[in-house]
C-alpha cells in the first residue's frame, strides 16, 4: 500500500492549520509542522503557534519541540522529520504535513542537498570573519567564491543576502570544500517512502493583507509585547531575527515608537506572505484553492488523489 503525504502550504494567516486539523480528522492521522518559526518553546504568540483545542483536536509533531538556545538547521529537520514519518506511516499510510517555511517543505518533499563535511576551523573563522566585519563580508566572499549563485539570489531572493546564518552556511562550503556552493545544488535526492499530495491555499493580495494586519492586532492582545520583552534580553539569537520580534526589539532600544513598531510588523510580516507564496507557487504539482473554500471539497480532492494513485 502506497503511503500519502498531504502537504498544505500557503502565505501566513491564510487558514492552513483549520485546513489540516480536518484533514487530520478526516484521515485519523498525525499532523507535522514544517513552520520553522512554530519549533522554539519560548516563542508562542509571535509565531501563531496553534491554541490549545487545536493541538488536542490531532497529533502534532515539531511544534515548540527545542529552543531558541539549542542549534537547529534544515537537515536536522528534515532527518527527525522523516524519520518520524516513518513510523507514523507504519501506522496509517495517510499523514498530514502543514507550514509557511519553504525551505523546510522542499527538504521534505525532494530531499536536501548532499553538502560535504567542512572543517569545524573554517566555520569558525568564517563565524568570527562575521562578527567583526559584518555582513558585507560574507557577501563579498560569497560574490568572489560563487558570482553565479550570487547574482542568482540578488535578483531572485535578494533578502537572504542579509541572512547571516545561510549566508555564513554559503561560504563555509565554497571555501571548506574548494568549489561553488551552487555546484552541490540540484543533485539526485533521497529517495522518498511518500507520494506527495500537496494542496495550497491563497487569497486576494487586499484580502491576504488585512487578514494578515487583523492577525497581528490579535497577537498584539493576547499579549505579544510582553512575549517579546522576556525575550529581549537574547535578542542576538538567530532564532529571534524574525517579524514580530525584531521589530519590538527596536522598540525596546529606543528606535522605534511602538506605533512605528507595530506598523512595521504588518508591512514586514506583508512582505513575508509575498514571498511565501512567490515560492509556493513554484511548487511542482501543486493543487491551489481559494481560502473560502469549503473545506469539504478540499477533503474530496485529496480523497481523489489517493484513490487515483
Amino acid at each position: 500500500m502506497a503511503n500519502y503525504l498531504i502537504t498544505i502550504i500557503g502565505p501566513t494567516a491564510i487558514g492552513k492549520t483549520a485546513l489540516s486539523i480536518e484533514l487530520a480528522r478526516h484521515f485519523k492521522c498525525d499532523i507535522l509542522s514544517c513552520d520553522s518559526r512554530q519549533f522554539f518553546k519560548e516563542m508562542t504568540i509571535g509565531t501563531a503557534v496553534p491554541l490549545e483545542a487545536e493541538l488536542a483536536a490531532a497529533p502534532h509533531h515539531f511544534i515548540q519541540h527545542i529552543s531558541v538556545f539549542d542549534p537547529y538547521t534544515v537537515g536536522d529537520f528534515e532527518r527527525e522529520a522523516i524519520t518520524k514519518l516513518d513510523e507514523l506511516f507504519a501506522e496509517n499510510n495517510v499523514q498530514i504535513m502543514v507550514g509557511g517555511s519553504g525551505l523546510y517543505v522542499d527538504a521534505i518533499l525532494k530531499g536536501f542537498d548532499d553538502f560535504p563535511d567542512i572543517a569545524s576551523c573554517v566555520r569558525e573563522n568564517i563565524r568570527e570573519n562575521y562578527e567583526n566585519k559584518g555582513i558585507s563580508y560574507l557577501q563579498e566572499q560569497l560574490e568572489r567564491l560563487d558570482p553565479e549563485y550570487y547574482r542568482k539570489i540578488s535578483s531572485e531572493n535578494p533578502q537572504t543576502l542579509q541572512n547571516p546564518q545561510r549566508m555564513m552556511r554559503f561560504v563555509e562550503v565554497s571555501l571548506g570544500s574548494g568549489k561553488p556552493y551552487s555546484s552541490f545544488l540540484n543533485q539526485k535526492k533521497n529517495a522518498r517512502n511518500f507520494i506527495p499530495v500537496v494542496i495550497g491555499l491563497e487569497a486576494a493580495r487586499e484580502v491576504m493583507y488585512d487578514r494578515i494586519n487583523r492577525r497581528v492586532d490579535l497577537m498584539l492582545d493576547a499579549g505579544l509585547l510582553e512575549e517579546a520583552r522576556l525575550l529581549y534580553p537574547n535578542k542576538t539569537l538567530n532564532a529571534l531575527q524574525t517579524v514580530g520580534y525584531r521589530e519590538l526589539f527596536s522598540y525596546f532600544d529606543g528606535d522605534y515608537t511602538l506605533d512605528f513598531a507595530i506598523e512595521e510588523i504588518k508591512k514586514n510580516t506583508r512582505r513575508f506572505a509575498k514571498r511565501q507564496l512567490t515560492w509556493f507557487k513554484r511548487t511542482e504539482n501543486a493543487q491551489w484553492f481559494d481560502y473560502t473554500t469549503p473545506i469539504a471539497q478540499i477533503i474530496a480532492y485529496a480523497d481523489q488523489q489517493i484513490q487515483n494513485k
